[in-house]
């Protein structure tokens, strides 16, 4: 009954917290100007995306023990999903030019009637479609590459995202994927701001991604949560118990890979174009320094440090990148284009080294907020 009504109290201030977050970027969205604030906004997207796919991330590799590095591939899938889906029809025949146009004739916010309400069911669907793509597909490859593991895993998954990035690029699939060409003209954050009213971008951005990390969460919390943590500690154990192995590393896989389908659709409304060039193996090591950093098995971990991270990459350290000429005509040494990426490798390398387990270890924000148990005499004794 305790634990029952500290995980209600959990819950709750979670939700406080979620609730004021969302609030507040509205506030901030209308009240400053967007012009000269650009890269505070572009961060508050960009990590609001970057926390779902790390989240993904960290349910297959901290929670579940599993060591994938396909991430870039299943964001690929879901972003030239929600991409072909959304183009409008006017548009398409712009996009695809080189090919005669497209091979796909609708839009879903079009089959809704169009205006804000098709444009919200159509996105919607959109997403969702680009993350059943991402899962169907990681189903499909789970069968065989599920058999291996550690580092066998990790090269398996990695070669599956350079093949999927390979293969988008395939000019026979040019009616479809537009080839090594971007597809743009779809709906992006920016299609939700109200003409002469509010601007709701960042809003959309966090809203959407709050609700799929919600939904890791309860799965986490829930008894197929439990399964996987069972199987990260120790297979043979958790089979003894009597769990399926084979069916719960599908499962941790296809889910993980389903909301890394639905971030990359989000990636694709951030970056209002989408190219295969675009989803590397830098882009997979990125999340999976995101992880690391946060806290693996940490949520609340990997949600800060996307932000940190994306911060301190594309904002704060940018003036590293500018040269400084003094009075005399003498220019700081260092100072100057790329600069900026070395200091902020020996700051990840610092944080790395004093903070082994990441920000956040293994907790949650949650469990700042509970208080710990006074030691009983007992416990005294026993620490004496």
């Amino acid at each position: 009954m305790l634990k029952e009504t500290k995980s209600k109290k959990g819950a709750f201030i979670a939700l406080a917290c979620v609730a004021v977050l969302l609030a507040l970027t509205v506030v901030l969205e209308n009240v400053l100007d967007p012009t000269r604030n650009i890269m505070l906004f572009t961060v508050l997207k960009k990590g609001a995306v970057y926390a779902l796919v790390a989240s993904s991330m960290n349910l297959l590799n901290g929670f579940t023990g599993l060591f994938s590095l396909g991430q870039a591939g299943f964001m690929l899938l879901g972003a030239y999903a929600y991409a072909m889906f959304t183009i409008p029809s006017a548009a398409r025949d712009s996009v695809y030019y080189l090919y005669g146009g497209s091979a796909i004739r609708f839009s879903l916010p079009e089959l809704f009637g169009g205006g804000a309400f098709g444009l919200i069911l159509g996105v919607l669907l959109a997403l969702i479609l680009a993350g059943i793509v991402a899962a169907a597909v990681a189903w499909l490859i789970g069968l065989p590459v599920l058999r291996l593991k550690s580092d066998y895993l990790a090269i398996a998954t990695l070669g599956f995202a350079e093949i999927i990035r390979a293969v988008f690029q395939w000019d026979k699939l040019g009616p479809v994927t537009n080839g090594a060409n971007a597809l743009k003209s779809y709906p992006t954050f920016s299609s939700f701001n109200i003409p002469g009213g509010l601007r709701l971008s960042t809003f959309v951005a966090f809203l959407l991604a709050a609700v799929c990390i919600a939904v890791i969460l309860l799965l986490i919390n829930s008894s197929y949560g439990r399964a996987f943590k069972a199987i990260r500690e120790d297979e043979v154990a958790a089979e003894a118990m009597g769990i399926n192995l084979a069916r719960h590393k599908r499962l941790s896989f296809c889910i993980s890979s389903f909301f890394a389908g639905v971030g990359g659709g989000l990636f694709a409304m951030f970056a209002n174009q989408v190219q295969a060039k675009t989803f590397t193996t830098a882009l997979t090591y990125e999340i999976l320094l995101i992880v690391v950093i946060g806290g693996i098995g940490s949520i609340s971990g990997s949600c800060i440090a996307s932000f940190l991270y994306v911060a301190c990459s594309e904002w704060w350290l940018r003036f590293l990148d500018t040269e400084v000429t003094l009075g005399n005509g003498f220019k700081l040494p260092f100072l100057r284009n790329g600069f900026r990426m070395v200091v902020f490798s020996v700051i990840i390398m610092v944080v790395v080294l004093f903070f082994r387990r990441g920000i956040m270890g293994d907790k949650e924000l949650t469990d700042l907020f509970r208080k710990r148990k006074p030691k009983t005499a007992a416990g005294k004794e026993g620490a004496k």
